[in-house]
C-alpha cells in the first residue's frame, strides 16, 4: 500500500505523513526524511530516496512508498544513483507492536534464513497465523517477502560497495544456492548482480557506508564510549570506534570471530565501517547489529522535538544524542551486574579484569585482543580475578549459568528469578542491548537527582516523555 493512502502511512500519529508532506520533502531533499518515504517515477519505473541529487520529476509522475519492500513489490525498481539500498531505516512505519517491531528486528537480522516461519513465531510467542495478519496490515506483504527484499537489498549494497566474490555475497545475504540468489536478483531489480558489479581489487576487508537521519552526535557517542573503553576489546579514536565481536551461527552453533571499526565523516555524512569476519554468511546479521548499537535509524529529529515540548526539558536537550548500545545482551548482563552501585571507572576495571582473565585472546601486531567471554567461561570460573562482595560473584555465576543453559530464547523477564537482578537491571539491558525506546530508570540515582530538579517546573510529568523516555534517561544522564 503507497502513501496516497496517508493514514496508512504510520501509526505514529504524531509522525503522520502525506503525499503533500513527501512532495515538499523530496523538493527540499530533507535528509530527515531519508528512508521513512521513497519516490516512485512512474514514467521511468524506478524508485529513489527523497534526497536523490537528480532533477525532480512531476508531481503527477510520482506517487510514494513508505518501504523499499512496497516499491519492489510495486513493479519498481531501485536507483543505481541515490541507491535505496543505502537508506537509513526508518521506525516511524513500524507501529507500537513490539511483538512486530520484534519480528522485523529478528527478520533483518537473518531469522529466516535460519529458521521457519512457525519457528520465528514461537520465538515470538505468537502463532504464525497472527505473525502473517500483522505484515499483511503494516506493509501489504508476507514475512517471507519482507526478508527476500532485504536480502535482495543487502546483496545489492554489497555489489556496490565490497570486492567480495559473487558466490560469497548471495550466502551472506541468505541464499544457499547462487541460481536462486541471480534469479531473485533479476525477478525483483531487473538487473543481474553482474551489472551492478564493480571492478574491485580483492580486499579481506568489507568497507560500507552505513547511512542516517541526521542529527548524529558522533563525538558525544564517542566520549560515551570512551569512558566504558575496555583495552583490547574496543578501541575508541578521535573520530572512531571499533571491538572485537563473535557472532553464533545459527545452522552449526559455533562462533564466528571477527572485528569492526565505525568511522564519522562529520555531520550528516555516512559512516564508514570496516568489517573483518570469519563467516561472511553472517554478514547481514553484524551489520544489523552494528546499526542497533549506534541506534541509527531512530528518527531523532521527531524524538527531540516531542521532548522538547515537555515542560522544562527543552534546556536539559543534547542535540543529536543517540543510545549507544552493548553489542550481546548476555554482555549487557555482565556490565549491569558489575556496574551496581559502583563509579563507572571501577565498573569498567571489573568487566576489563574479567575480559582479560576469561575472554579468547589472539595477538595482532603484537597486540593482546579479546574477545568478551562466553556464558560457560564466567559460569564455570572462580572469578576470583574480580574485587567483589560474593554476593555479586554469586550472581554473576548465576546469571552465566542460567545465561549458559537457556541462551536468548526464554523470555528475558525470567531474570527476575535470579537473587541480585533487579527491574533496574532488567530495564537497563533491554535500553542498551534491545534497542527499547521506552525505558523509564526511574530507580537510578542519576536520573533521581535530575528529577528533583523538573519537578519543580510547573506542568512537568515524566509520563509525558513517553514513548521516548530511554532517549530522555540518557539526555538526564549527559547533563
Amino acid at each position: 500500500m503507497n502513501l496516497q493512502t496517508p493514514a496508512n502511512f504510520s501509526s505514529d500519529h504524531a509522525h503522520r505523513l502525506t503525499p503533500a508532506d513527501c512532495s515538499r520533502a523530496r523538493l527540499a531533499r530533507d535528509a530527515r526524511f531519508d528512508g521513512v518515504f521513497f519516490v516512485a517515477v512512474k514514467t521511468t519505473g524506478i524508485f529513489c530516496r527523497p534526497v536523490c541529487p537528480v532533477v525532480p520529476p512531476l508531481e503527477a509522475n510520482v506517487e510514494y512508498f513508505d518501504h523499499a519492500a512496497k516499491a519492489l513489490q510495486a513493479g519498481y525498481r531501485p536507483c543505481l544513483r541515490c541507491r535505496p539500498d543505502s537508506a537509513p531505516g526508518s521506525n516511524a512505519w513500524q507501529g507500537t507492536d513490539t511483538s512486530f517491531q520484534r519480528a522485523l528486528r529478528l527478520i533483518d537480522e537473518g531469522a529466516l534464513q535460519h529458521a521457519s516461519l512457525p519457528q520465528l513465531a514461537e520465538r515470538l510467542g505468537i502463532s504464525d497465523r497472527y505473525l502473517r495478519r500483522l505484515f499483511q496490515e503494516r506493509l501489504g506483504l508476507s514475512p517471507k517477502a519482507y526478508a527476500l527484499y532485504g536480502q535482495v537489498m543487502f546483496a545489492k549494497k554489497l555489489l556496490h560497495e565490497t570486492s567480495l566474490p559473487i558466490t560469497d555475497i548471495a550466502l551472506a545475504s541468505g541464499f544457499n544456492s547462487l541460481r536462486r540468489f541471480n534469479d531473485a536478483f533479476v525477478k525483483l531489480l531487473f538487473l543481474a548482480p553482474t551489472d551492478i558489479r564493480r571492478n574491485r581489487s580483492a580486499n579481506s576487508q568489507v568497507q560500507l557506508t552505513l547511512s542516517y537521519r541526521p542529527p548524529l552526535n558522533w563525538p558525544a557517542m564517542l566520549a560515551y564510549w570512551r569512558k566504558r573503553c575496555i583495552t583490547g576489546l574496543e578501541w575508541v579514536g578521535d573520530n572512531a570506534y571499533g571491538r572485537q565481536i563473535s557472532l553464533r551461527d545459527p545452522h552449526t552453533n559455533k562462533l564466528a570471530k571477527g572485528r569492526f571499526t565505525l568511522t564519522g565523516q562529520g555531520e550528516g555524512e555516512p559512516l564508514q565501517l570496516s568489517v573483518q569476519l570469519e563467516n561472511p554468511a553472517l554478514l547481514k546479521t553484524l551489520i544489523a547489529r552494528v546499526r542497533r548499537l549506534l541506534d541509527l535509524d531512530a528518527d531523532i529529529h521527531l524524538i527531540e522535538s516531542h521532548l522538547a515540548q515537555v515542560p522544562g526539558f527543552a534546556p536539559l536537550l543534547t542535540p543529536g544524542l543517540r543510545i549507544p548500545g552493548i553489542w550481546h545482551p548476555f554482555e549487557a548482563g555482565v556490565r549491569a551486574i558489575l556496574g551496581q552501585q559502583v563509579s563507572v571507572a571501577a565498573a569498567r576495571t571489573h568487566v576489563e579484569r574479567l575480559v582479560h582473565a576469561l575472554g579468547d585472546v589472539e595477538q595482532k601486531e603484537g597486540v593482546d585482543n579479546y574477545y568478551f567471554p562466553e556464558p560457560q567461561a564466567v559460569a564455570e570460573s572462580k572469578l576470583d580475578m574480580l574485587k567483589l562482595p560474593n554476593s555479586r560473584r554469586d550472581t554473576l555465576k548465576n546469571f552465566a549459568r542460567w545465561y549458559h543453559e537457556q541462551g536468548e530464547q526464554s523470555p528475558m523477564s525470567d531474570w527476575l528469578q535470579l537473587k541480585g537482578i533487579g527491574p533496574w537491571t532488567l530495564d537497563y539491558v533491554r535500553m542498551r542491548a534491545l534497542g527499547h525506546t521506552d525505558v523509564w530508570l526511574a530507580g537510578d540515582l542519576g536520573i533521581k537527582k535530575a528529577l528533583a530538579n523538573l519537578e519543580a517546573v510547573q506542568g512537568f510529568d515524566a509520563e509525558l516523555l513517553k514513548p521516548w523516555r530511554s532517549y530522555a534517561t540518557f539526555h538526564l544522564w549527559n547533563v
